[in-house]
């Protein structure tokens, strides 16, 4: 019985993708659940399974090719790769010689698990890039597959050897033959493209202002230990400036809005978007209903959603429904930019290094850990009074934790 493979319903807002790598070829047999292709999306990477045990008869989407949901992928035959059944005994007396069997083809070995070193198309992708040897390495991804998370591991702990580039010919080269070009994924093309819809739509300014990270920093200090030995988390920064922000976006609702039509849509919820960078691209999964959750249910919430983005395993619901986001350049050293909102939201907080600066501080010439916040903010919705007030309010909660706990 044949059975079609089809583009499954990606999500409200998605639909096409790109076929990635498929995992099995045409006339190879597979087991029920198997990873047949991977399907690129602007937000995750959707993984398409065999519906049933049998053979996959043919290959209808090659890799790389853009595909709508419902579009048809494949086809499988049902049962044709299971192995057969064992014939009953023949009723032959044992006294006369039995025919000669014809020789048996040899039965495909059905979904056994592939060879170390076989990765998925992500992390194929990866390891690409950074010309990285995963030969004989045994992922963590099923059936033993290379996983992304697995070639990020490899990078951090040094792994093996890089693969041996080409060498580079003697003499003067044309520009040409030093360009490489790669075509653009899909995550890439709509991080783009919203990035340039939110810059030619909204109104887009930014306010800073900078926070006296002395107090923050001594409280989480004093509690860091206790807090990772009772909840398993750490403790870090991120957990109270979303704490901040939502108390902030309770007095300040219009920077918690977004427009719709002719309509400002004010959102009684605050769910916090998180950015994060992936080797794929930026993406922001989202913190939902922040003001309901401890200190220490942000921290678990934001380390799982963290790894889960960086190794391309977020559901496409964990990156949708955000009301505003934060972001946190400071990361990788930055001492102040201009952010730029995830549209429809109206605004987004940046974070910066922290970096001892004299202050003068009661007439006195002191060094203190300092940090530049900036709000990007769409001006059609939110005035300049409300852009700034919210700042302070964040600034000051920041500086004076107490607050976060009185909710002041």
């Amino acid at each position: 019985m044949a059975v079609e493979i089809r583009v499954p319903q990606l999500a409200e807002s998605i639909s096409e993708a790109t076929v990635g790598a498929w995992a099995v070829k045409a006339g190879e047999a597979v087991a029920r659940d198997q990873l047949l292709v991977e399907l690129e999306t602007d937000k995750v990477t959707v993984e398409v399974n065999a519906p049933e045990a049998g053979t996959l008869s043919e290959i209808l989407a090659a890799t790389g090719a853009t595909v709508q949901v419902g579009d048809l992928l494949g086809s499988l035959t049902a049962g044709a790769g299971a192995p057969a059944a064992k014939p009953a005994a023949a009723a032959t007396p044992a006294a006369a010689p039995a025919a000669a069997p014809a020789p048996a083809a040899a039965p495909k070995a059905p979904a056994a698990a592939p060879a170390a070193g076989q990765a998925l198309p992500a992390a194929a992708k990866l390891t690409a890039e950074k010309g990285v040897n995963v030969s004989g390495v045994a992922g963590s991804g099923k059936d033993g597959r290379v996983t992304k998370g697995d070639v990020m591991d490899l990078l951090a702990s040094g792994g093996p050897a890089p693969a041996a580039r080409p060498s580079v010919p003697a003499g003067p080269r044309s520009n040409a033959e030093r360009e490489e070009r790669q075509r653009m994924s899909k995550l890439r093309q709509v991080i783009a493209r919203r990035l340039k819809e939110a810059q030619n739509t909204a109104a887009l300014l930014t306010t800073f202002n900078e926070v006296d990270m002395s107090a923050l920093m001594a409280a989480r200090k004093q509690y860091v230990d206790g807090f990772e030995k009772k909840h398993g988390v750490r403790l870090g920064f991120m957990s109270f400036f979303v704490k901040a922000c939502v108390q902030a976006l309770k007095e300040f609702p219009a920077v918690n809005a977004e427009i719709e039509g002719d309509e400002l849509v004010f959102k009684n919820y605050f769910n916090i978007g998180c950015a994060v960078s992936t080797p794929t691209g930026l993406v922001v999964p989202v913190i939902r209903d922040a003001d309901q959750l401890s200190f220490a249910g942000i921290e678990k919430t934001i380390s799982d959603l963290g790894k889960r983005a960086r190794d391309g395993k977020l559901g496409i619901d964990e990156l949708q429904g955000g009301s505003f986001s934060i972001t946190n350049g400071g990361v990788f050293g930055s001492l102040m930019s201009t952010p730029i909102i995830n549209p429809p939201q109206s605004a987004i907080l940046g974070m910066h290094k922290i970096q001892d600066r004299p202050m003068a501080v009661n007439g006195q010439v002191v060094i203190r850990p300092m940090m530049y916040v900036a709000l990007t903010y769409d001006h059609r919705i939110v005035d300049g009074r409300e852009a700034v007030s919210f700042l302070v309010r964040v600034k000051e909660c920041l500086e004076d934790p107490q607050r976060l706990l009185f909710e002041m």
